[in-house]
């Protein structure tokens, strides 16, 4: 055998063998664990800071008085809600939302209301009927003025304001009382948004090209190692039962 041939046979049969054990993806496994929960907690806080930062622009919709003020603010909100899809769809966000009394684990924001731009849409479609209410000429006179008797007391004493979402469920609830007012309301109700329409849900990936995604991706391919290697150890002892 040449000289050539006699050292690749030399090298081949004394090459350096790395052999992982199971208990050393174990130990790898554990502080990874803990990385991985840690790289998700900052990710899903990071969302909860967008997510309330846009709820908290919504509720100055309330306070906005003239047209110019409600324009800034619905730019403002325009761009905290593009603020916080961009950030979810771009990064791994595991959430726990509550939804009638049950817990369930969800990729993304869960769902949440633009409740003040929902109230002042409301509102405006219940002053454009105010009109309409106000008239005497109704069998059963001043709807809306009757309305506001039974409606403001309870406003006053509950710290509701004229365009709360209490306020306009009482005075909705009371024009309802009076059967002559049916093709009002019905006009009322129609004009009345949509609460979908100002309801959110943004869901993000499961797996995003982030520090978290490929932390969690090292994870989850040692977990299958280790799972293959506890199989095939289970195979062969039984194996060996039989043999």
């Amino acid at each position: 055998m040449a000289k050539g041939g006699k050292l690749k046979k030399f090298v081949r049969e004394r090459r350096f063998r790395i052999k992982i054990k199971t208990w050393m993806l174990f130990l790898v496994l554990v502080p990874l664990l803990f990385l991985d929960a840690t790289l998700l907690r900052q990710d899903h806080i990071r969302m909860t800071e967008l997510r309330d930062n846009v709820i908290n622009v919504d509720a100055e919709i309330e306070g906005a008085e003239t047209d110019d003020e409600l324009e800034a603010v619905n730019a403002r909100l325009a761009e905290a809600l593009t603020e916080l899809k961009e950030f979810v769809f771009s990064n791994i966000v595991i959430n726990i939302v509550e939804e009638n009394g049950t817990y369930n684990v969800m990729f993304g924001t869960g769902p949440f209301y633009l409740e003040q731009s929902y109230v002042k849409a409301a509102s405006r479609a219940l002053s454009e009927a105010e009109s309409q209410l106000t008239d005497d000429s109704n069998p059963n006179g001043n709807i809306y003025e009757k309305a506001s008797a039974v409606c403001r007391p309870q406003a006053i004493q509950n710290g509701w304001s004229w365009n709360s979402s209490q306020y306009i469920n009482c005075m909705m609830g009371e024009i309802q009382k009076y059967p002559s007012a049916n093709e009002i309301q019905d006009t009322v109700i129609a004009n009345l948004p949509s609460t979908e329409l100002y309801r959110r849900n943004y869901a993000s990936p499961v797996f995003a090209p982030t520090l978290t995604g490929f932390m969690l991706l090292l994870t989850a391919i040692i977990i299958v190692i280790i799972v293959m290697r506890i199989i095939g150890f289970l195979v062969l002892r039984i194996a060996v039962l039989f043999l």
